[in-house]
């Protein structure tokens, strides 16, 4: 498990995604995420610009990001 610390109130998924290197870029984000392969709190989630806060929890291709404070 990943974990992100927020500098902001939030981060969005896309940017989440790239800054775990879970994607090489954010076309493959956007990708991903259309196509309904990520999951935010164990529900798929579709848009790119979801904006993330301390607690919620991503899931990916086996692999797990936890957003901090």
């Amino acid at each position: 498990m990943q974990e992100i610390k927020l500098r902001d109130e939030y981060i969005k998924l896309g940017q989440a995604l790239k800054a775990t290197n879970m994607v090489e870029s954010g076309v493959m984000a956007k990708m991903v995420i259309k196509e309904g392969l990520v999951r935010v709190n164990s529900k798929v989630e579709t848009q790119r610009g979801k904006k993330l806060v301390d607690g919620d929890v991503v899931s990916f291709d086996g692999e797990t990001i936890i957003i901090i404070k």
